[in-house]
Formats: C-alpha cells, structure tokens, sequence
C-alpha cells in the first residue's frame, strides 16, 4: 500500500471512528468542495458542533502518538473553527490572544526558519534568472564562434537564425516536454528539499558544460540538460514557499519567485557587461558563471525544515508538527494550521481519489475543481509569454544593438533592463496582497499592450535622429516597469495556491510547463520573426497578444488573495460560466460606474459567501449542529 493510500485508510478509518454529520450535510458539503454552486467558501470544520470537534482531535492525537499534545490541539482546532472569533474561546489565555492579535498587527514578525525557506526559494529563483540572462549576451558572440550568422546575402542565413532560436530555445524545451514532469516523482520520492538538491547539481554542472563546449550541438545538448535543472526547479520552489507561509502574507513572500528572477536577471546582465571585454571567450563565461548562485543554493536547501503539508500527505505527521513549530511563532499557531490540513485532506482525499502518477494527470482535466485550477494557471502562465516579456529577456541585446546601439551600449541598456525589471518587483510584495492577483493583472495588461506599441512605432523614426535610441530604450523600461509588479509575480505565484494537495505537484508540473513550452516557443521563432515581420511588427504583434491575454484574465482568473490553500477548494469549485458571467453582469458594470463615472455609491455584489462558525453559536448550540 502507497503512503497516499495509507492516508487515505487512516483518513477513512478516523471518520467512522468520529461521529459523522448527517448525510445531507456531508452530501452537501462534498458537492460544494466539487461544483460550488452557491459560491461558499467552506471552513473544512464548518458544522461540526464543539463536542464533536473536540472528540475528533482526540482521536487525531491518538491516532498520530501525540497525546501529550491534546490540550493544545484542542485549543488549536476551536481556533481553526473560529478565526474571528477567537476572543471568545475561553480556553486560550491572554498569552494566546496576543500572539494571535500580532499575526495582524505585527504580520511580517516570522521565524527564521520561515525567512530562510524563503530566502533559498529565491535562491532558485536567481538561478533561474542568471540561467536565461547568460544566453542574452552570448547571442551577440557564440554564432560567430560556430558559423552561424546571419547577414544579408549568407545563403544559409535563415537556417542559422533557427539554430540560434533552438539553442536559447533549448532548456525550456527540455523543461516543458521533461523536467517539470519529473517534478511529481521528485517530490513524491525525495520531497521538497530533495527535488530542490537535485536541481542545483544538473544548474551547476550543465552551465559549466556550456562554457567548455566545441560544437553548437554540444552547447544545446548542455542547455538542454539544463532544463532537466530548472523545470523541476521553476515547479517546487513557489510549491514549497507557498505551503510553508501563512495566508495574509503568503503573497507577498511567494511572489519573491519573480523578485529574484528579475534579481538573477540583474545578475546576470551584470556579468554579461562585466564580461564584455574579455574577447571571443566572453560567452563562454557569461554563460558559465550562472553556477556561482546554483551553489549556495544546493548546500543550502538542508537547512530548511520540509514542507510540513507534504509531509502530512506521507503520512508523518509527528515530522510534520516539528516543522510547522519551526515555521510559526508559537505552537498554538503550529497546532491550528496542522488540524485545518488535516481536516481539508480528509475532505480531499474523500473526493479527490488521484493516487498514481497517470490518474493524477487526467484528474486535472476531469475533476470539475481541478480543472478549473487547471485552466487558470494556464490562463495565467501562457499571458505571461503573450505580453512579450521573454521577447526582450532574452534578446534585449540584439534588439538594442538592430535599435543602432554598439556592442557596449546594447549590453548596458539590457543592463539598465534588468535593473528596472528588478527594482520595480517590490512594489508588488505589498500590493500583490492587498490588491490582489487578479486586479495587478487587470491593470498592467493594457499598460503593457501601449508601451510595446509605442516602442514598435519608435523604430520608425529615421536612424539619423539622435532620439530614436533613447526613446526605444525609455518605452521598453516602462514596459519592465509594468510588467514586474503585475504579470511578473502573479503567475507562480497564484499556480503554487490554486491546486489542492493530492494534484499540487502535478498541477504546477502542467502550470510551469505551460509556461516554459510558450517560453520555448518564443525563443525559438523570435529570431525569425523580428526578420520576417522587422521590429515594429513584432512589438506590434506582441501588443495585441497583451490585448487578448487581458480578456482571458478578466473571464477565466479567480482571485486567490488571503485565502487559505484548503479555503481555495471552494473558490475553485464555483463553476466557469458563473464566474465569467458574474465578471460580465455585476464587475464590469461596477468597474464603469465607480471609475469611468466615480460613482461612490457604486457597490459591488460579492462572488463569494464566507460561511464561517461564530464561536459563541457553537459553545450555545453545542451538539445541535
């Protein structure tokens, strides 16, 4: 019997041991977790009277050898039961209401175990970053080095411009078709931590093939070793963050993915300018000193505590609590979140039946809750390479050096790139929770769609005029600008929230696959592209691509914002149609009459209807829930 299984049993064992709800309730509370049609989101202890509750935690710390712990866990689930409320359970003391109260008023106050999760996720992400910078400046070098240029009248111009594209193209071709489908076997056998081991030695190794190798086949045979590296890696990191941090910050700390992704970037135009002037090896190093942050990062991801949500899925729950206690500020905390898991994995697990690597797969695309996590993601993963953003990652270079700058200057304006990429990302480690992920999404979009436009239309100034350059420099900055605090962070952010723990890896597998095959996609045509259609069409063509990304969003993308991962579960059980309608009938009009007209009054109906239990109904009620 599988671990997943065994949970499954112990689960199922566990709720014939407790004294179930009724069977209308429980029909009802499995059909809201599937199709919410009413839009509820359901706290998984919603119904369950104070006595019922209280005899299922003790039947929790038996079950797990935790007996030692009951008094604590019953204070956690009564708290898990009633967030709100929590100055009205009388079995916390004051020191407890305290350390509750500071969750809201002293939010970013977290334990050093949680700050260095995050801080090796975004390691992981730097890496990321410096991987796909290093092939920028090379561009400009290694067709020379292999005979693959591209000048008017070579005769083999147009076939060298596709080798170029499938070289850059290679490690998101190797991710998308192989390394994040690894993700959900390396997680599933080595956890977390381990997948994240195994992708810093192939971004150690593979980058250091690249700079030693003699052929352009042995140069892409090692980019796309590469990929094996980042795909498993794009795919656990923000999974691993995510499970790890709490919901009202868990945004702002996810989303340090694409902070330092654009850090990595930085570095990685910082090395390519550095490197300049180091002659016909200068590619050579540029692509090989991406190893230097995938080593900090292989040594230290075993410092890390384990995802204590993935570790309840194996069924280790005594591990688990010790890495939610070295993850929370007080065991009280620790307690609470561990029995709101458990609960929902019951749930989960009495619906969501997924227990191989295939079923998992197909699930996605049956299951109404999961495909409808499924769609979003990938809404939100192929927007990311419709607005162009890779476009000019990848080739900032080459683009600046068509715009009439030299060598130099096209390296230090992709310098300059990267700097405005990075820098604006903050913004969005507050905003992203209050705003929200959808709303950063709504707003960015149109902006990105002109700024591309505006730079495409540049190029048709004359290269004689003195502000042609600088003004394609200036709208491709707005547009960095733009893009970091929007479309930047929201992507993996929101694909590590929107799947519920059974599919998880699987569904960020297909998230982050989604996302590098259109990356592979991009990189590969670009070259073509900007020669076929010349630099005004392909920004042009990029700006309506920003346009179409922007009517998905507003029709298929739920909002994620301060819930918990478990309260998703029905967020996502509110069918597509009613949230595209709801978008249509009651948003859009809201949205004109408050901003087109400032309206005031203007009021928008919600989606979504909370139901959670007021404690003080539950002590009065008692057994008569």
């Amino acid at each position: 019997m599988s671990s997943e299984e065994a949970i499954n049993e112990k689960a199922h064992i566990r709720e014939r041991e407790e004294k179930p709800r009724p069977d209308e309730e429980r029909q009802e509370h499995h059909s809201n977790f599937v199709n919410n049609f009413q839009a509820r989101i359901q706290n998984p202890l919603y119904g369950i009277s104070r006595e019922d509750l209280l005899k299922q935690v003790e039947e929790f710390t038996r079950a797990h050898g935790m007996e030692e712990k009951t008094e604590l866990f019953k204070k956690g689930a009564l708290l898990a039961q009633s967030p709100a409320a929590f100055e009205e359970i009388p079995e916390l003391t004051e020191e407890d209401r305290v350390t509750i109260r500071r969750e809201t008023t002293h939010k970013w106050t977290q334990p050093r175990a949680l700050y260095w999760t995050v801080i090796i996720c975004s390691l992981a992400a730097a890496v990321q970053g410096w991987d796909q910078t290093g092939s920028n400046g090379a561009n400009l070098l290694f067709p020379q080095e292999f005979g693959l240029t591209s000048e008017a009248g070579n005769p083999n111009a147009e076939k060298n411009e596709w080798i170029v594209g499938i070289i850059n193209a290679g490690p998101y071709l190797a991710s998308c078709f192989v390394g994040c489908w690894l993700t959900d076997p390396l997680n599933h056998y080595l956890g977390r931590r381990g997948t994240l081991f195994f992708c810093g030695i192939f971004c150690i190794f593979s980058v250091i093939g690249q700079a030693l190798a003699q052929t352009w086949e042995q140069l892409f045979v090692c980019r796309l070793l590469l990929g094996l590296g980042m795909g498993p890696k794009a795919t656990t990191s923000p999974v691993f963050a995510a499970e790890n941090v709490p919901a009202n910050i868990r945004g702002g700390l996810v989303m340090s993915w694409q902070l330092w992704t654009a850090f990595g970037i930085l570095l990685g135009s910082s090395a390519n300018l550095a490197l300049q002037g180091t002659g016909k090896i200068a590619w050579r190093l540029e692509l090989g000193s991406a190893f230097l942050p995938a080593v900090p990062l292989t040594i230290g991801i075993f410092f890390c505590p384990e995802s204590p949500r993935w570790l309840m899925k194996k069924g280790r729950y005594n591990k688990a609590f010790r890495s939610f206690v070295r993850l929370r500020n007080s065991e009280l905390q620790a307690a609470r979140d561990m029995f709101y898991v458990h609960r929902q994995l019951v749930e989960e697990f009495a619906v969501l039946r997924g227990s191989t690597y295939v079923s998992r797969f197909v699930e996605l695309f049956t299951i109404p809750r999961v495909r409808r996590a499924t769609l979003a993601s990938w809404v939100v993963m192929l927007a990311q390479q419709m607005c162009g953003i890779n476009a000019i990652a990848f080739y900032s270079s080459t683009i600046f050096f068509n715009a009439g700058y030299s060598t130099r200057d096209a390296l230090l304006a992709s310098w300059g790139f990267g700097m405005v990429n990075w820098l604006f990302a903050f913004p969005a480690v507050w905003t992203i929770d209050t705003f929200g992920r959808r709303n950063l999404l709504l707003f960015t979009f149109p902006n990105m769609a002109w700024t591309l436009l505006a730079t495409g239309f540049c190029f048709y100034i004359p290269e004689s005029n003195a502000a042609r350059v600088p003004l394609i420099a200036l709208f491709i900055f707005l547009f960095a600008a733009f893009y970091s605090p929007g479309e930047g962070p929201v992507p993996f952010t929101y694909s590590a929230e929107v799947f519920p723990l059974t599919h998880r890896e699987m569904g960020m597998s297909w998230a982050v696959a989604t996302c590098l095959f259109w990356a592979a996609v991009l990189s590969l045509t670009f070259p073509r592209l900007l020669s076929a259609f010349g630099s005004v069409g392909a920004f042009g063509f990029y700006a309506g691509l920003n346009i179409a990304a922007l009517i998905m969003i507003f029709f298929l993308m739920p909002e994620t914002k301060q819930r918990t991962l478990e309260e998703l579960d029905y967020v996502f059980a509110v069918s597509t149609g009613q949230h595209a309608s709801y978008q249509l009938k009651e948003f859009l009009p809201y949205w004109v009459r408050r901003w087109v007209f400032f309206d005031k009054k203007a009021q928008l109906k919600p989606l979504y209807n909370f139901d959670e239990v007021e404690s003080i109904t539950v002590f009065e009620k008692g057994a008569a829930h």
